[in-house]
């Protein structure tokens, strides 16, 4: 029965060339939205390159105070040494890594000035991470113990600084803001979407203005503890909540009264939302109401226009839908019909968004928009497109079916 309504919705498609045009042009065009965003924000919070293990990795972005009232607080990263003292002695954890957010420094390559982003971070980064490394290597506790002035750089600015050489620029000399470091390694960069690895220059924690011994708990500095395995998540989480509950409260931290103290080491994704939220209930509704309004707009209202086309499309087989009732033909029969018939053409267009939405992305990462941008079409977001055309097949197919299927035999012979 399915494959007698799969050819009867070929032979539809057959029939009326333009119908067919509009109907799927307007899914194609939509479920290409939706997978270039699925991409998007895949490419956003999933696991890649330099971050592939984040599936077992907890980060610890911020620190938040507040006053005995409620009505005042400060947050912003901690310090390094306030990391060292209750993230790096996590027992349960494989590794911890402590680095800062993506600074700014500049270089000079005779009167052409180079804007850089700068990252100060331990020796664990590199074990955390899992960076590409294209020539050299990382600076290790030994170089961080004997305060070597050693950089690891990315592969633009190499080309950037050193010109398009093909030679190692290992053991080379580059001069950031006038202070004298070597290159022991370069990295493939990572894209500049991912803060916690990105960055143009890597400092080891003992270079020039990394402020890592600031005693304060509040700094510049956050963290990324690697768990064992997933299922370790929660005990990580568990004991680092418990070396927190040690700090003694109330406190005051550079003039500021605190009663309460809350650190974080969570996912990648509730940290990313977790910050948003954390900005207040208005600042979270805003957020939402964005999404919901983005969605409405991308699958809503297309399927609303596509009802309407389906409407008429299925108007013209009112005769059919009166014999076939004639016959004996139940109400659920037909809606089952052509809702199968109306999936199956979302997903042709849903084939022939999967080669634009390909197209598209392969322009995006080419285009530069972008730094090392990485979108792909993988697994996940091969299974949530498909999702999605179910979901859109449905929506625009379910109520011209029930509204069809309600005809009586007179009402539909007559049209």
């Amino acid at each position: 029965m399915l494959l007698n309504y799969i050819k009867i919705a070929w032979k539809v498609l057959l029939r009326h060339p333009f119908y067919t045009f509009i109907t799927l042009f307007g899914i194609s065009l939509t479920l290409t939205v939706l997978m270039v965003l699925t991409s998007f924000l895949d490419h956003l919070f999933g696991s890649h390159y330099p971050e592939t293990r984040r599936d077992r990795s907890l980060y610890i972005m911020q620190m938040e105070q507040r006053d005995s009232s409620l009505t005042s607080r400060q947050s912003g990263p901690m310090s390094f040494k306030f990391l060292t003292d209750y993230a790096k002695s996590l027992e349960t954890a494989e590794r911890v890594t402590i680095c800062t957010f993506v600074n700014s420094s500049n270089a000079y390559v005779g009167s052409q000035k180079i804007k850089l982003n700068t990252k100060f971070t331990d020796a664990d980064f590199w074990h955390v991470t899992q960076f590409d490394f294209l020539e050299g290597k990382p600076y290790n506790e030994q170089n961080i113990a004997n305060g070597d002035y050693v950089v690891v750089i990315n592969d633009d600015l190499k080309k950037q600084y050193f010109g398009n050489t093909t030679e190692s620029v290992v053991g080379k000399d580059i001069d950031i803001e006038n202070i004298h470091y070597k290159v022991i390694g370069v990295v493939k960069g990572g894209p500049v979407t991912r803060p916690f690895t990105y960055s143009d220059v890597y400092f080891p924690y003992t270079a020039p203005k990394s402020n890592y011994q600031k005693s304060s708990m509040r700094g510049g500095y956050v963290a990324i503890i690697l768990a064992k395995n997933k299922a370790d998540l929660k005990t990580v989480q568990d004991e680092f909540q418990s070396h927190i509950s040690r700090i003694p409260l109330p406190g005051i931290q550079e003039g500021f009264k605190y009663a309460t103290l809350t650190v974080k080491a969570e996912p990648y994704v509730e940290n990313f939302i977790g910050t948003i939220l954390d900005g207040g209930p208005g600042l979270a509704t805003i957020f939402f109401g964005i999404i919901g309004f983005v969605l409405f707009m991308l699958l809503g209202l297309p399927a609303i226009n596509l009802v309407n086309i389906n409407v008429s499309r299925i108007m013209e087989r009112a005769s059919e839908i009166g014999i076939r009732k004639a016959f004996g033909a139940p109400v659920r029969t037909l809606v089952w019909q052509f809702i199968v018939e109306n999936i199956f053409i979302t997903f042709i267009g849903g084939a022939i968004a999967l080669v634009l939405t390909a197209v598209v992305i392969h322009l995006i990462n080419a285009s530069g928009w972008i730094a090392y941008a990485d979108l792909t079409i993988n697994v996940n977001v091969f299974l949530i497109s498909l999702v999605v055309c179910l979901i859109f097949g449905l929506l625009s197919g379910v109520l011209p079916a029930l509204r069809m299927s309600k005809l009586t035999i007179a009402e539909a012979l007559k049209s």
